[in-house]
Parts: structure tokens; sequence; C-alpha cells
């Protein structure tokens, strides 16, 4: 429940920046070496990485939140 939450949001994210990113080659072109201003492989590659990262970092703390007793954690405040 909670890795879907965050990759919702991830993907809420990435898909905004997807959709400003190419108005903004302008601003951003003189920053760019090796690669063109609007290249499908980069865009692709990166939004990747984003999804992914906030997949493993939602993932890890559920993991470790579900391994968790109920009962002794109440018990223990």
């Amino acid at each position: 429940m909670f890795v879907r939450h965050a990759l919702g949001l991830a993907t809420v994210g990435v898909a905004c920046g997807l959709a400003v990113a190419p108005a903004l080659t302008r601003l951003m072109s003189s920053l760019l070496f090796g690669v063109g201003s609007i290249d499908p492989v980069t865009y692709g590659t990166t939004a990747l990485g984003l999804i992914l990262t906030a997949a493993v970092a939602s993932y890890l703390p559920a993991r470790r939140a579900a391994a968790v007793n109920p009962v002794e954690s109440l018990r223990a405040e």
C-alpha cells in the first residue's frame, strides 16, 4: 500500500517533469554537452531512474515497518 502510494506520487512528479522539460530546453541548452536538447533516451533513462529510486526508497521502510509486531510496539509505548 505504501509503495503503491509512493510510486503514484513519483509517477505524477515524473509526468509533470517530462511535460515541462521540453519547454525549458532553451534555458538549459548551454548546460548540455554531448546530448541533444530533446533526447528521448535521456528523458526515459532519467524517468526510469527516478521511479526506481522512489520504489526502493519506499519499499525498504515499508518492509521494515511490516516486520514489527504491533502488540510489542504498543506495549513499548
